[in-house]
């Protein structure tokens, strides 16, 4: 058994040596000026129990522990310390310690500084600092061993033991190490942290330094210098020089405080330079562990000294500021937000941003080449700016126009082939999600893992290019070619409007909200289950879905019965996306959307969808039979062939986009098993932070956590990450850039958004469902602020895709940043018989939730109260 080993030794890791100690020995390897020394093994500790018959005792004590209770706590560590003190140190221990204490080099006696490294402290998530001891300026065999034993004593004090219970650490399985090193006799000392602590800035370090050892400012007995240094140039932004009154210095038997010489006491202590070179050490520390980290250092005979690094665990957001400059990929290039950008609203997270972006640039690409006649196009589609999804929209003349004239002669074949290839793109993906299915995604490799995830996301984003070039542009067209031939040929005065026609299909949004209003149906006879369905809140209901309990006062058929059908909705319908980055949340990870409109129906607040949907259906075929009677000849026959196409297509269009999300429930499944294993190995604080790591650090994470290798942790890169998303959340990106941008002689932002008006109060858009509203805004920006929505609100929102249809029920109104005319917003508003204005460009930030807006469908404008 090896009770001591070298300070940076391979087998120095936390279950061996502890945090504190894992942490030396990896600065120490890594070449930083870290005091020699040696650890102590948790080997040596356990033994040490052993040996005593400690166990026992400590989890008797422990069952006294009430975590609430100060006095309690103290009890229990004083039995155990008294058991402690009079124990017998192993011969063996004994004899390791003395050997590893000669070897170190030095004057004799060796003056060491004895600290405790528990394996519960200096963790990424909980720091634990603090609550076992350290001895400092200890000299001699006897005192080093007498030293080791108290430490070992400590890891039982109050404040430790209070500390693991408050933080569920399983206190039977804790151990304690010991490292012993060389004491720097230091001149002056301090921390420093790689973030400012009071902005949460991630390129500044702030440095607090006093003269004499560290144990004053850790203590908190002095006030020190505090320094705020630029880390990438080094410069010192501003300085506070304290007045020190008190130091810590080394005495004949152990340290004392005294007071700081008069001439010293105002003096900085760390000249500019000085800190320039602690600073560059910080630095190495960070991205050593790729984490913001609070670093103990010292200062001895113009060298410094890292005494100890930890990651720091509590950090306020960063203050990032939204960008303001954007920057183009190409100098001279045109960016669109446009096609499958509609379905990407927000800045992307850097996972999807890296994998799911260069797998939608590929499939944009083959998409154009094949609209062009070429073998493969090489320039890239896709690109973020402010990770905002665009579309590259510079070609040359020559593209331009055979590009115009290729598709003048695809186009029967789009409209001929659209529903047949989608079929084909359809089952094909179905395959793919079987395929990967067929085993738990905790049985994949994570490299097998990665493969799948790759795979399902290139399945959705070939889903949207199929769409893209067939359903999608024959539900435009022939709607557009209908609207005209029948405005401008057929319709007289009071005839209906031309969206009339095409109203009152089931397409799949529609049937899944039929399907919640069945449920409900369903339930409501059942007093007892309805009675629960209505009372539960949401987050209560998903719990009880599964749980293997009834709820209390439900029949347990009928609860088990309507379960059988809540779940066999969720197969059909609950992978629609409400975006598609695979980290947004789909209905099969919360469907407490669901549930809740369940509920609406089982109150009544809202009617019966058949009904809407019937009459609709009814005003339409009576329109078209009114219509069909009136006309002859030739213009009969076109209304009545673009009229079949346009009804045809429509709804076929909403089923495709429903389509998108077909692997995602799985697809997230697996991503979060990748996140889970980064959890495991040490890498992300939670399963979700997988989504803010970039594909390359996934990848190298695949083939590291099929090694069972160690890995560096990206929990500080998560939180900046995370902080610049949210900075970027807050602005608008520009539908076109640069701004002004003309395709083909039209102003791209004109043509894809509306805008300010000249009036300050009033938002333009295209007015897409005609009528006039006035009520409160609600302004969603995605599925975590569902639950904001009451009946009666205007329905404020980036965009709506199938998954937000739900909402209709509840909404007066839609308005939207970005859509137009034909979008998934135009056509289920339409649905729902409600105004609705799109394509605002901003009006999620300019509209406050619960302002009185007023929403005229048919000007196309939103007027601000």
């Amino acid at each position: 058994m090896e009770y001591t080993i070298p300070l940076s030794d391979p087998r120095a890791i936390l279950e061996t040596v502890g945090g504190k100690g894992a942490s030396l020995a990896r600065l120490s390897t890594a070449g930083l000026p870290v005091p020699g020394g040696f650890h102590v093994t948790t080997e040596a500790y356990r033994q040490f129990v052993a040996a005593n018959d400690l166990q026992p005792v400590i989890l008797a004590e422990l069952e006294k522990v009430d975590g609430s209770s100060l006095s309690v706590l103290e009890t229990v560590s004083e039995a155990i310390s008294r058991r402690f003190q009079p124990g017998n140190m192993p011969n063996a221990i004994a004899k390791a310690i003395t050997q590893a204490y000669a070897s170190l080099s030095g004057a004799d006696p060796i003056v060491v500084a004895v600290r405790s490294s528990a394996t519960s402290e200096d963790l990424p998530d909980l720091s634990f600092a603090g609550l076992q001891e350290t001895y400092l300026n200890t000299q001699g065999t006897e005192a080093v061993l007498a030293a080791v034993k108290r430490c070992w004593s400590s890891l039982w004090t109050a404040r430790a033991i209070g500390y693991r219970q408050q933080h569920h650490f399983d206190q039977e399985t804790v151990s304690l190490a010991v490292v012993v090193q060389q004491l720097v006799l230091a001149e002056a000392s301090g921390i420093l942290f790689t973030v400012n602590p009071v902005n949460g800035q991630r390129d500044q370090a702030m440095i607090s330094a006093t003269w004499g050892l560290g144990e004053a400012v850790v203590g908190g007995l002095v006030t020190p210098d505090t320094l705020v240094v630029d880390k990438s140039t080094g410069h010192v932004l501003t300085r506070q020089t304290a007045d020190k009154q008190v130091m810590t210095v080394c005495v004949e038997d152990g340290t004392e405080q005294q007071s700081i010489p008069e001439a010293k006491r105002c003096a900085p202590v760390l000249d500019d330079q000085a800190a320039h070179e602690l600073v560059r050490l910080a630095v190495q520390i960070e991205q050593l562990y790729n984490l913001p980290m609070d670093v103990e250092w010292a200062l001895a005979q113009g060298k410094f000294a890292i005494l100890q690094a930890r990651p720091i665990t509590v950090l306020p957001e960063s203050q990032v500021q939204p960008p303001t400059e954007w920057k183009l990929p190409e100098p001279n290039g045109k960016y669109m937000r446009g096609s499958i950008i509609e379905q990407l609203p927000e800045p992307l997270t850097p996972l999807f941003a890296t994998l799911g972006g260069s797998i939608i640039d590929m499939a944009t690409r083959r998409l154009f080449a094949w609209g062009l006649g070429v073998k493969e196009w090489k320039v890239r589609l896709f690109v973020t700016i402010n990770d905002y999804g665009y579309l590259n929209i510079k070609f040359n003349r020559w593209a331009t126009i055979r590009g115009s004239v290729a598709m003048l002669f695809k186009l029967k074949g789009v409209f001929l082939q659209a529903g047949a290839r989608w079929q084909r793109a359809h089952h094909h993906y179905l395959e793919v999600i079987q395929r990967w299915q067929s085993k738990p995604p905790g049985e994949y490799s994570a490299s097998e893992l990665l493969t799948g995830i790759r795979e399902l996301t290139g399945e959705a984003m070939q889903m949207y290019t199929v769409l893209q070039s067939g359903l999608i542009p024959s539900a435009t067209f022939s709607e557009i070619m209908f609207t005209q031939t029948y405005n401008r040929l057929i319709k007289k005065k009071g005839d209906p409007e031309a969206s009339v026609f095409v109203m009152g299909y089931e397409s799949m949004p529609i049937r899944a909200e039929l399907g919640l209003y069945d449920l409900a149906m369903w339930a409501l006879p059942h007093a007892s289950l309805a009675s629960h369905l209505i009372a539960t809140p949401a987050n209560q209901l998903i719990k009880d879905l599964t749980s293997p309990n009834i709820p209390a006062g439900v029949d347990p058929e009928d609860w088990g019965e309507w379960r059988r059908r809540f779940y066999a909705h969720l197969a059909s319908y609950a992978h629609f996306t409400y975006d598609l980055d695979f980290s947004k949340a789909v209905a099969a990870d919360d469907p407490s959307l669901l549930l809740e409109t369940c509920r609406m129906y089982l109150l009544g607040n809202v009617g019966n969808p058949y009904t809407r949907v019937q009459a609709f259906a009814r005003r339409r075929e009576q329109a078209a039979y009114v219509m069909l009677e009136r006309l002859h000849g030739l213009k009969r026959w076109l209304f009545h062939k673009q009229m079949h196409s346009a009804q045809k297509y429509a709804p076929l269009r909403e089923d495709g986009l429903s389509d998108l999300g077909l692997g995602y429930p799985l697809l997230r499944q697996m991503l979060r098993e990748f996140g889970r294993r980064l959890v495991l190995a040490g890498a992300i604080l939670q399963p979700e932070d997988v989504f803010w790591l970039y594909e390359k650090e996934v990848e190298l994470a695949g083939g590291t956590l099929d090694q069972s290798q160690s890995m560096s942790s990206l929990m500080g890169a998560v939180q900046v990450r995370q902080a610049v998303w949210k900075a970027e959340q807050r602005v608008s990106a520009p539908m076109a850039l640069p701004i002004g941008s003309k395709f083909m002689g039209i102003d791209l932002e004109k043509f894809t958004s509306g805008g300010l008006s000249a009036e300050k109060n009033v938002i333009k858009g295209f007015g897409v469902s005609q009528g006039k509203v006035t009520a409160p805004a609600r302004v969603l920006l995605g599925p975590e602020d569902f639950d904001q929505m009451r009946l009666g609100d205007v329905l404020v929102a980036p965009i709506t895709t199938p998954a937000w249809t739900p909402l209709f029920t509840l909404a007066s109104a839609i308005v939207t940043d970005i859509g137009g005319p034909l979008s998934h917003s135009s056509i289920v508003a339409r649905e729902y018989g409600i105004p609705a204005v799109l394509g605002t460009a901003f009006a999620t930030r300019r509209i406050q939730s619960g302002q009185m807006i007023t929403v005229d469908g048919t000007a196309g404008t939103v007027i601000l109260s």
